[in-house]
């Protein structure tokens, strides 16, 4: 398999803009007081698969089931830690999490795996209170990276100048 190696302008170009867009970004994510590490979460998971506006949803999808799993467990182990103690408790919600979402997998939609950790990771490192307004809140941060994401690996291809026809 070869490669061409993008022009220098192409490789200017596509810099400039994913530096301005990731500007651009984290300023309305604090607008919008959402937390901007969250915002990168977004960014990452639309570059796990680049193949087209509908798979940036779906990825972004991923991610905001991620964090809504991630709520869910973060309920369960208080309960399961207080009945059994927290070095049996929290292995069985982990299981049983992994396990979720590793078959998760297997859809025909909606099956980005590294988009479900990612939301989870986000969710834990958040360290907020376990309620739906956290989710919407590092759900929104998510959304304006995806679509930063998105923005920097598109808007290059309009600036460039087309190859012309031989």
């Amino acid at each position: 398999m070869s490669t061409v190696a993008p022009s220098r302008q192409a490789f200017v170009v596509t810099t400039v803009v994913a530096a301005a867009t990731a500007a651009l970004a984290a300023s309305a994510s604090l607008t919008l007081s959402l937390p901007v590490w969250a915002m990168f979460v977004g960014w990452i998971t639309f570059f796990t698969r680049v193949q087209s506006t509908r798979t940036a949803f779906e990825n972004l999808g991923c991610v905001g089931l991620g964090l809504v799993i991630g709520l869910l467990a973060s309920l369960a182990i208080p309960q399961l830690a207080g009945t059994f103690g927290l070095g049996v408790g929290l292995p069985i919600v982990v299981f049983f999490v992994a396990l979720v979402v590793v078959a998760l997998r297997g859809l025909p939609v909606l099956n980005n795996l590294l988009g479900y950790f990612l939301g989870l990771v986000a969710w834990f490192a958040a360290h907020l209170d376990p309620s739906l307004e956290s989710v919407v809140q590092l759900f929104g941060a998510s959304a304006v990276g995806s679509v930063a994401g998105w923005v920097s690996h598109n808007l290059p291809h309009r600036l460039l100048p087309r190859p012309s026809a031989a």
